[in-house]
């Protein structure tokens, strides 16, 4: 929308997408392994300053702010089962969706955010990297 090169692909790994942190998981996980609420608070903080929060935010900075995701390139998205970012990460793959773009989402049961570089060897790690890969093949090769 700025006449830059276009985006033809999103791969969104366990994103922070809401500085405003009003999900049931962003209440949930104040003590999770990796990244809890107070990590989160932080590093919005960090990103937004006093203005985290406020309608001041843009939705470039926090895209689950954005009122109509329509025209958006095809989308792959995932996230733990146990983390902060569960609830904002399921529902824009649904808004996604709704709004026409092509969009690919994962749930890890059991799964806390980091969960693949931290345990990398479990089966459930390397499903995740091989889903990423596979969509990311697909996005650029067709």
């Amino acid at each position: 929308d700025n006449s830059e090169p276009g985006v033809v692909f999103q791969l969104l790994v366990c994103p922070m997408l809401d500085d405003r942190n009003t999900t049931p998981s962003s209440l949930e996980f104040t003590e999770a392994v990796g990244w809890d609420r107070a990590s989160n608070l932080y590093g919005w903080r960090a990103l937004l300053g006093d203005a985290i929060g406020t309608d001041d935010v843009s939705p470039y900075a926090a895209p689950a702010r954005a009122a109509d995701l329509a025209g958006l390139p095809p989308t792959f998205v995932d996230v733990g089962e146990l983390e902060v970012f569960r609830d904002e990460c399921a529902g824009y793959a649904l808004r996604l969706a709704q709004a026409g773009v092509s969009t690919e989402f994962h749930l890890y049961p059991g799964a806390f955010h980091g969960f693949d570089v931290v345990v990398p060897g479990t089966a459930l790690s390397r499903r995740a990297v091989e889903a990423r890969v596979a969509a990311l093949e697909r996005a650029l090769h067709g």
